[in-house]
This record gives structure tokens, sequence and C-alpha cells, in this order.
């Protein structure tokens, strides 16, 4: 299945609020003006994010490569075409910065 954990991964990326995805554009502005004003609530307010940002990727890293059950395996496939339709635009809109 290797289309599945791409789209996973992309979702997790926009999750982690990273450059290029339009959670960034909302957090980045944030975070400086929380830390103009009172730089304690800012440390602790990027503390948090960054270990969310941690969390995400352990998450997606016991997703993907987790511990495998070889009797279920059969019942799982990649995406089809009108599935991958479906996440398309939640890709792109998520991926997107305005």
């Amino acid at each position: 299945m290797p289309n599945l954990p791409t789209i996973s991964f992309s979702s997790t990326l926009a999750n982690m609020s990273s450059p290029g995805t339009s959670s960034f554009i909302g957090e980045f502005p944030i975070s400086v003006g929380a830390f103009q004003r009172n730089s304690l609530v800012a440390t602790l307010a990027a503390l948090g994010m960054i270990l969310g940002a941690a969390y995400s990727l352990w998450l997606y890293n016991r997703t993907v490569s987790g511990n495998l059950k070889p009797d279920f395996l059969h019942k799982f496939s990649d995406p089809n075409g009108r599935e991958v339709s479906i996440f398309l635009p939640f890709l792109v809109g998520g991926a997107t910065v305005r």
C-alpha cells in the first residue's frame, strides 16, 4: 500500500503546521504576537507545539510501520481511484498557502 502512507504523511505534516501548509500561516503570527505580549506564555505554547509535532510523528510511525499481523493483511488494499479523488481536495487545500 504505497499511496495510503503518502496521504497520511502529508496530513501529518499539515497537522504539525509545517511551513507551506495553511495551518502554519495561522500559527506563526499568533506565536509571534504572543511572544511580544508575554514571553513565558509563548514559550510554553511553543513547547506544546513541539511536543504535539513529536507526538504526530510518533503516531504516524506507529500507524504506518507498527506491529503487523500477517493474518489480517489480505483484508487491506491501497486506495482506489475514487478514494484518491476524494482525498485529493483535502491534500491540495491543506498544503495551499493563502
